[in-house]
């Protein structure tokens, strides 16, 4: 593997030595759109001289606001070769949280690319210099495609220093405000690094990126492309992204669990668990079998499968392990650029995130929060000092405000968040991550918040998955009471839940109470429900329908 010393001195290599190898693989309306490393190349080079024209210098940032796409990539290429710095923005955040983000962050410019309603989006970027990508139907400020036409490619290609600033990510936000994590070059080599030794995945291999690009695992996965010169493919739409992923048959698969859960769902609807059991207990029949089902979820080539960024049940890891399907949990967040703790294929323990890498460490505080540092933490929260300082202790490890503990053999388990603990009106301290993933377990679950705050016990708000809303309300109701009946057993007496709600609709990220990388806005749930919480409680059925 070749040292390289920043994300675009790695692209800047292949674009040489291998002009003519794939890149980018773009669906879009049922044909497909490439770029190799040479022509990817030239419009980043041209778009970065665009970019100059604005009267952006060194420094400046730049925001990026589109769903996954080639043109992203290349956005992102362009604003590294004119030497800004970028400021991803989730495609699917609202006019407020948009404005909020470019005004904070000071961006000089914004790049505008492939969104499913910008219509609703456009009041929230103020009066800069706004980009628009024609073939996805943008018309805002100058188009993408004229810029194209009217630019000659940037010559020269200044290489950054490893301690410039690189990007600056705003958190998803389970809890308050967006904060903007400030990630400099050298950060993003070295998490580069740490990924390849870990993936091993080889070189010119295939990728599949579909997790949103604003986000850090993602964009750190897009690194690790770069550095390997790997061709990236894309999903056109949700209704294409099971053709698209079993085209790309990627070597290395990422997604959060609602994903993993879905694609079990999709499977036993075209062959129900009774019929995949025997199936699976004939010998010739069992590898076919396999092997089918992995080549239609785009899995056959698979190297590395990663469950991460929210818990899984180890009942649903268990399951795809019966079809050769090894999903590997991870553990790493905005703040440490993804490097703290993995399994790996050859030391895995189901139910834990693995150990720590070689490149981090970690260790608990005394009151059993996970505590990490590595060569490429933070560097802070962009106009945040105060805050920035109290993420620190003393020692310059990274509080990670979740809780956990190490086995004999060093595997990390991540038992619950600092802030998701809650008083019952017991006066004991509940910590409902691990009640949520025993409960999740029903499949009929798609979505759950153990809640408890001024109750005597805690009850679980859920919502349903198609499994569930098929089912009648009484076939619902056992099957959810025994999930609760089976799992109280194993709680303290203050943690037992009392009550299932069945919440009338989905939690979202257009409704704001998820995350866009998919996990629960407790603190939003709880707002809207907590005043329901008694009345609830007092209900004598032990099953509630909102």
């Amino acid at each position: 593997m070749q040292n390289f010393k920043s994300p675009i001195e790695a692209f800047l290599y292949w674009e040489s030595h291998e002009p003519n190898q794939v890149f980018l693989h773009q669906p879009i309306s049922g044909k497909i759109i490439t770029h190799t490393y040479a022509e990817a190349g030239q419009e980043a080079r041209k778009l970065a001289s665009a970019l100059k024209s604005l009267g952006l210098n060194s420094g400046d940032h730049v925001a990026l606001l589109s769903k996954n796409c080639s043109q992203w990539i290349i956005a992102d290429l362009a604003i590294m070769m004119a030497g800004c710095v970028s400021i991803p923005i989730y495609p699917t955040l609202n006019a407020n949280s948009i404005e909020q983000i470019l005004v904070h962050s000071e961006s000089k410019a914004v790049i505008i690319g492939k969104l499913d309603d910008f219509e609703s989006q456009k009041n929230g970027i103020p009066n800069i210099p706004k980009i628009s990508i024609g073939l996805y139907g943008g018309k805002e400020g100058q188009l993408w495609e004229d810029l194209q036409n009217t630019h000659q490619p940037l010559q020269d290609i200044p290489l950054p220093n490893s301690d410039d600033l690189h990007t600056i990510i705003y958190t998803s936000g389970t809890t308050g405000d967006p904060k903007g994590v400030m990630h400099t070059v050298n950060n993003f080599t070295v998490s580069g690094k740490a990924l390849v030794n870990l993936i091993k995945m080889p070189p010119k291999s295939r990728q599949f990126s579909y997790l949103p690009l604003a986000h850090v695992a993602e964009r750190a996965i897009c690194n690790n492309g770069y550095v390997l010169g790997s061709t990236i493919y894309f999903s056109d739409s949700m209704a294409t992204f099971a053709k698209d992923l079993e085209h790309c048959q990627p070597h290395f698969f990422f997604a959060v669990p609602r994903i993993w859960a879905k694609f079990k769902e999709k499977i036993l609807t075209s062959i129900p668990q009774k019929k995949l059991n025997t199936l699976l207990m004939i010998p010739i029949v069992n590898s076919m079998v396999k092997n089918k089902l992995k080549q239609k979820l785009g899995l056959k080539s698979a190297i590395f499968i990663v469950s991460a960024a929210a818990p899984i049940a180890d009942s649903l890891v268990e399951w795809f392990k019966k079809l050769d399907i090894i999903i590997l949990q991870g553990y790493g967040m905005t703040e440490d650029c993804c490097v703290s703790h993995f399994n790996l294929p050859n030391d895995n323990k189901i139910g834990t995130v693995g150990k720590t890498l070689s490149e981090a460490q970690a260790k608990l505080s005394p009151e059993g929060e996970i505590c990490v540092k590595n060569k490429c933490l933070m560097k802070g929260y962009y106009k945040n000092p105060e805050l920035t300082a109290s993420m620190f202790d003393e020692e310059g490890y990274l509080k990670t405000g979740d809780i956990g503990e190490f086995d004999h053999d060093g595997f990390l388990t991540i038992t619950g968040r600092v802030k998701d603990q809650f008083k019952t009106d017991k006066g004991k301290y509940i910590s409902p991550s691990l009640i949520e993933l025993s409960i999740s377990k029903n499949s009929d679950i798609e979505q759950i918040c153990v809640v408890g705050t001024g109750i005597p016990q805690p009850i679980a708000l859920v919502t349903l998955s198609e499994s569930g809303k098929s089912k009648s309300k009484e076939s619902l109701s056992k099957s959810l009471f025994q999930t609760v009946s089976n799992v109280n057993p194993n709680l303290a007496k203050h943690e037992k839940i009392e009550k299932i709600v069945v919440m009338k609709e989905e939690w979202t990220v257009a409704n704001g109470l998820t995350t866009p990388s998919l996990k629960l806005k407790r603190n939003a749930i709880e707002k809207i429900h907590q005043p329901y919480y008694e009345s609830w409680f007092n209900l004598k059925e032990n099953v509630i329908f909102e």
